[in-house]
């Protein structure tokens, strides 16, 4: 019996991994001069989610033709411990199946103390031009 998987389907439990050594400019408090509130200076909350998605991103690119790539489509994570800059974090994302368009992920950051955020994660796989162009419409006059 030959194998019918779609051709656009990553391997069962596909893993994707980015690792990285966190740095100011990744901390909450580099938000502040944003926003003008005050952030502690630990790995923010967006950046790691940041860095879950590349992990993710990963595991898809391979599918990607020419004029494609894949996006973030929903995050939903629990940030559960507190990074400072110059440590370690690994973020991971475990390809768990595909409804139509949307692959779903577990993701999981951890440092050298644990874990530090959880959840999971649904992309798509979108053409450039087109993703583009509707952005551009959202905005036609750049400024």
């Amino acid at each position: 019996m030959s194998d019918e998987r779609d051709a656009q389907e990553p391997a069962d439990n596909a893993v994707g991994k980015v690792v990285v050594t966190v740095r100011e400019e990744d901390t909450a408090a580099s938000l502040s001069s944003v926003t003008g509130d005050a952030f502690p200076a630990v790995l923010s909350t967006t950046r790691t989610i940041a860095l879950l998605e590349l992990a993710a991103g990963r595991v898809l690119a391979p599918l990607c033709k020419p004029g494609q790539l894949s996006v973030g489509v929903e995050v939903n994570v629990k940030h559960g411990a507190a990074t400072p800059p110059g440590a370690t974090v690994t973020a991971t994302a475990r390809y768990t199946g595909r409804v139509g368009k949307l692959y779903s992920f577990e993701v999981v950051a951890y440092d050298s103390a644990g874990e530090i955020m959880r959840g999971e994660h649904t992309r798509a796989i979108v053409e450039v031009e087109r993703l583009l162009s509707s952005a551009k419409r959202r905005n036609p006059t750049p400024t």
